[in-house]
């Protein structure tokens, strides 16, 4: 091996970390690796990027690079009693969401994320959205047209808000379904889908699952929106166009291209494939769960993942000692049960749409506008 690149000992050794942290690095673009010309089954790491973050961690910070650094997966940058993630379980408002999941609905963690608030409140009337269309833009219809006559949220009371996310809640449940249903989110998607009820309980486990997960882009997307006193389906319509994005709620079309590409080629070939060119593998692997997504674990333990893709997971833990995350859970959920193409996508923004509200009326009520500032870095002003 040259002085240029790295063993995973030698790497994790420079940085003082666990396999884990290392592929998390790996993953997120911070240490460059390529399979081991000399053993093929193993991958080397450059040791220039080694260097680098290791004298990185080492030095102090200023301020300004604290701040630069919190934009992606760094410091906290504002406080929140909704959601936390420590040492890698998911908790919202302090519970365990993964025991939520054994037998709570998205209703029932709806109301302990936004604090309890709005259980015996009357829903207003909800909007009838178009049967046509994708259940995509029907949402998104659906929060335009709140939007643009929805009050601002600011100067609101706690409980006035609660009710009318309650009903956004409920707004946003009849646009993926395209109708209005009775009864709980999770039946109303499985009556629409087509699930009986042991589909309909594997869309409730989901739905909590996903409910909330910290500041991820779409809920900072939604905090920001709240921030200027703009109403909550404003709010809730800034978290859903963040969602939208191959980066965010996109990455699910991502898993279920390559699974279909790894039941092609084969899963072992698909995975090297992707180690050589250093590239990622979609469904696997997240920033705050080096050891795992509990989220995947919770939800794919409750049913039997399809071979093709229990054996693209077999390859990829093999290969690099990645672990699935709740997209590669939510592709498999949708073909063990049959879901229309776009199933997982819908069933992101109706359980995300809980935790985008909750922070919207949590960022209301500090009164506080979010607006960082820029380092600028074009031409020189003018004289």
């Amino acid at each position: 091996m040259t002085t240029h690149w790295l063993s995973a000992d030698e790497a994790m050794a420079r940085l003082g970390v666990r396999p884990q942290t290392l592929y998390a690095y790996v993953s997120r673009g911070r240490i460059g690796a390529e399979v081991d010309p000399a053993e093929p089954r193993r991958s080397r790491y450059k040791a220039s990027d080694v260097t680098a973050l290791t004298t990185r961690k080492a030095r102090g910070r200023r301020a300004a690079d604290v701040a630069e650094g919190a934009i992606a997966w760094g410091e906290p940058v504002l406080e929140s009693a909704i959601t936390a993630v420590v040492d890698g379980r998911l908790y919202y408002r302090g519970r365990d969401a993964v025991r939520l999941a054994e037998s709570e609905t998205l209703e029932s963690v709806a109301r302990l994320l936004r604090g309890g608030e709005g259980a015996p409140l009357a829903r207003e009337m909800r909007y009838v959205s178009p049967a046509d269309g994708t259940a995509r833009g029907r949402a998104f219809a659906a929060l335009a047209a709140r939007g643009a006559v929805d009050p601002a949220a600011a100067g609101r009371s706690t409980l006035e808000l609660a009710a009318e996310a309650a009903t956004l809640l409920d707004v946003v449940a009849d646009a993926v379904t395209g109708g209005v249903w009775i009864g709980p989110i999770h039946e109303r998607l499985g009556n629409a889908w087509g699930c009986g009820a042991r589909g309909m309980d594997l869309l409730r486990r989901a739905l909590v699952l996903l409910a909330d997960h910290e500041l991820n882009a779409s809920t900072f997307a939604a905090r920001v929106t709240a921030s200027t006193g703009a109403s909550l389906a404003a709010a809730a319509l800034a978290g859903l166009a963040a969602l939208s994005g191959p980066r965010h709620g996109g990455l699910f079309a991502r898993v279920a291209r390559w699974a279909e590409e790894a039941d092609r080629l084969g899963p072992d070939e698909a995975v090297a494939a992707r180690r050589a060119h250093r590239r990622p593998a979609p469904g696997f692997g997240h920033p705050l769960y080096p050891d795992g997504d509990p989220r995947a674990r919770a939800l794919t333990g409750a049913f039997q993942v399809p071979a093709p893709l229990e054996a693209l997971r077999q390859a990829v833990e093999a290969a690099g000692g990645e672990h699935e995350n709740v997209d590669f859970a939510l592709v498999a959920l949708a073909q063990t049960l049959s879901l229309p193409d776009d199933a997982p996508f819908a069933l992101f923004t109706v359980a995300r749409c809980a935790g985008w509200l909750a922070h919207a009326m949590e960022q209301v009520e500090t009164g506080a506008l979010i607006r960082p500032r820029a380092r600028y870095v074009g031409p020189p002003p003018e004289a």
